[in-house]
């Protein structure tokens, strides 16, 4: 699917004399939102209700949302999906607003407030049921993951399958890809073959707080089933993107939460160590896809820099 857009080009007038043509006189409000990648989204009112409408090429992530709508679990809160169909060339997916402001946007202080609340929410991934599902890796609108085994999952971001979103996306400055990839390599046969629901990208505008406390679990278009650190990973390797949380270390803060909770995690440093190697990985492949070369740079360096510590 190379070379396919960002979303559909879709401006505000179109958003709402599609939704006037679906729901007639009692939508209002219909305002652009969000930074979605893959969709474009906006906000409207239905009478007194508020919702969200995205357009996007794609049909699968929303799909993928509608799932995990299905999976939720106390204290993982997740919009409901009202509808999703056809629309302008494309698709769309209307779904319940939560309120709130977004994560990224939180000041160190605000961000320790939350903590509990965001660790909640991880601890109730890791607990919902996927046995109704099979394999490991990225998972589909059927709710399968495309991969045998998790260690399989992990190794495969060496490859660059035909029909894969960002195929052809392999970086071209190979010289740091290949390096971090030596690494994954050495770091992967610490990971155990667990299966959990993982977000796989709970930073990007995909993460409400309000009052304290994590409202919304927005895109689902990466999730993953594998390994639950894989998420804490998430936090450790793009926290210098977040100098505000500079007084947070994610990894000691998670370490913590699991000795209070008498959990016992074998292999914790290397897990993590491994998993922020691959976000670093596909950080650089996504990049290369978008042709951001600066973000490709940096995340090489990040990824070295991850893969040094041992």
């Amino acid at each position: 699917m190379r070379g396919v857009s960002p979303y559909i080009p879709v401006a505000a007038e179109q958003a709402g004399a599609f939704l006037a043509q679906r729901f007639g006189d009692a939508v209002t409000d219909v305002e652009p939102i969000g930074h979605g990648e893959w969709s474009k989204a906006f906000a409207f009112r239905r009478s007194t209700a508020a919702y969200v409408i995205r357009f996007s090429e794609i049909d699968e992530d929303f799909a993928k949302d509608e799932r995990a709508t299905r999976l939720e679990h106390a204290g993982l809160p997740i919009p409901k999906m009202v509808e999703r169909g056809r629309a302008l060339e494309g698709h769309y997916a209307i779904t319940e607003r939560a309120p709130g402001g977004y994560l990224d946007d939180l000041d160190e202080n605000q961000m320790r407030r939350v903590l509990p609340s965001l660790f909640a929410g991880l601890d109730a991934m890791r607990v919902v049921d996927v046995s109704s599902t099979t394999g490991y890796g990225l998972w589909g609108a059927d709710g399968h993951g495309r991969h045998p085994s998790w260690n399989a999952a992990l190794l495969a971001i060496a490859e660059d399958l035909p029909g894969t979103r960002t195929h052809g996306a392999v970086p071209e400055r190979m010289r740091a890809f290949e390096a971090g990839l030596k690494t994954l390599e050495s770091l992967v046969v610490s990971c155990p073959e667990s299966r959990h629901l993982v977000h796989s990208d709970l930073l990007h505008f995909n993460v409400l707080v309000d009052e304290g406390r994590v409202s919304a679990v927005l895109d689902w278009g990466s999730s993953l089933y594998g390994d639950f650190l894989y998420d804490i990973a998430w936090f450790a390797f793009w926290a210098p993107w977040f100098p505000a949380w500079n007084g947070i270390d994610f990894v000691r803060e998670s370490a913590t939460r699991y000795a209070a909770n008498n959990a016992d995690v074998p292999g914790f440093a290397e897990r993590l160590r491994c998993y922020q190697v691959h976000i670093g990985l596909d950080g650089q492949a996504y990049n290369a896809f978008r042709g951001r070369w600066d973000h490709v740079d940096a995340i090489a360096r990040r990824t070295l820099e991850v893969a040094a510590q041992g």
